[in-house]
């Protein structure tokens, strides 16, 4: 009995989806929920399951193709015994000999070489050889403008002419191009992805729909350092997860937020809406492009319980596994290109958020405390806004509150 594998829904408002990677080939078996092809929309992948175990009898679309909701992926031939007999293996293709060359009598060969020297000495013609001889000139350096460097008798008069010896023979180069090069030479050319088009799209709808400003501090991570040195341990021990930075910045964050609302706010036409969550989004790398999977209610979770969301979200993007939901609605976001050793950006707006804040890497750098100059451990940070509705002054004070929070930790336990 045969099965079909269809485009199942993919999510609100999409529609359509690009067949990725076929995990089975025809013939091979799969078992009833194993993932058999991968499908890319403009904002997540999802792994298509065999609806029963069997084996893949057809593949209706190739990697590459454009399909609809419903539209039949490839056929399973149901049942524990279903077979499929596979593709007649190709014969590797049998080399044709090689041409045998002709052979040519050996005086032959030896008449159509050119006669011996000692590796130096050019050719010369009778005429150029005398003049030489009488000139006292190294026939070695000569160099011959005749047919196979053959020297003539110009070749002698103008050394003699010009009063030096002739230089060797210079390398020949290969001659650069005159021009452009021809379309596709040495070019390799690859469809964009759906999820790729889709995030140029919104970079460049939020360059053009908002009046984005950045502005910058540094903070000293020497205390949350200090923090994660000495608790490090206990908290892996009782959270089962790694005490990272990311908590310590999702906590000052929230807090900055409910100090400055219109950072966690969006425009809709002529009115803003000022929203009293706090879903914070954070940027992760997956294997086909950049994802904002979302922390949702972050201001009533626990350190512990941050970390374990925010190392479960990653995972599931670098594995491709997040779904549609996990990657809608926040209302900020936090990057953190400083685990790729970033020391400056300015990160872009997330549409429809008015904020985002730009993490960078931690650097010892000589600064001044008490008069006297040490090295601390410092990151800068970045905060793009949407000048339409946030001032200057907000976006600055934002940031210092930021920066409190992580140089002075203890303020996110009191809420001070």
């Amino acid at each position: 009995m045969a099965v079909e594998l269809t485009v199942p829904a993919l999510g609100e408002s999409i529609t359509e989806a690009v067949v990725g990677k076929w995990h089975k080939k025809v013939g091979d078996a799969v078992k009833l929920d194993e993932p058999v092809v991968v499908l890319e929309t403009d904002k997540v992948t999802i792994d298509v399951a065999a609806p029963a175990a069997g084996a893949l009898s057809a593949i209706s679309h190739a990697e590459g193709d454009r399909v609809k909701i419903g539209d039949v992926l490839g056929t399973i031939a149901s049942g524990a015994g279903a077979e499929v007999p596979r593709a007649a293996a190709v014969p590797a293709a049998v080399p044709a000999p090689a041409p045998q060359a002709s052979i040519r009598p050996a005086v032959e060969v030896a008449a159509a070489m050119p006669p011996a020297g000692n590796g130096r000495q050019p050719p010369l013609s009778p005429v150029a050889r005398k003049m030489a001889e009488d000139a006292g000139l190294d026939p070695g350096t000569l160099r011959g403008s005749g047919a196979s460097g053959r020297v003539t008798k110009d070749d002698v008069l103008t050394v003699l002419e010009g009063g030096k010896s002739a230089a060797p023979p210079a390398v020949a180069l290969a001659p650069a191009p005159a021009g452009p090069r021809a379309t596709g030479a040495r070019e390799e050319r690859v469809k964009m992805t759906p999820l790729r088009k889709r995030v140029a799209e919104r970079l460049l709808q939020a360059q053009s729909s908002a009046a984005i400003l950045t502005t910058f501090n540094e903070v000293d991570m020497g205390a949350v350092m200090v923090l994660r040195k000495t608790y490090g341990e206990r908290f892996l021990a009782r959270h089962g997860t790694k005490l990272g930075f990311m908590g310590f910045f999702v906590r000052a964050v929230v807090d900055a937020l409910k100090a400055f609302p219109l950072v966690n706010s969006e425009i809709d036409g002529d009115d803003v809406v000022l929203k009293r969550y706090y879903d914070i989004g954070v940027a992760v790398s997956g294997t086909r492009g950049l994802v904002v999977p979302v922390l949702r209610d972050a201001d009533t979770l626990s350190m512990g319980d941050i970390e374990k969301r925010i190392a479960e979200l990653g995972t599931r993007a670098r594995s491709d596994k997040l779904t549609l939901a996990e990657l809608q609605g926040g209302t900020f976001t936090i990057s953190n290109g400083g685990i790729f050793g970033s020391m400056l950006s300015t990160p872009i707006l997330n549409p429809p958020q008015t904020a985002i804040l730009g993490m960078h890497n931690i650097v010892e750098r000589p600064v001044a405390r008490d008069g006297q100059v040490v090295i601390r451990p410092v990151m800068y940070l970045a905060l793009s806004y949407d000048h339409r509705l946030i001032d200057g002054r907000e976006a600055v004070q934002f940031l210092v509150r930021i920066k409190e929070c992580i140089e002075d930790p203890e303020r996110l336990l009191l809420e001070v």
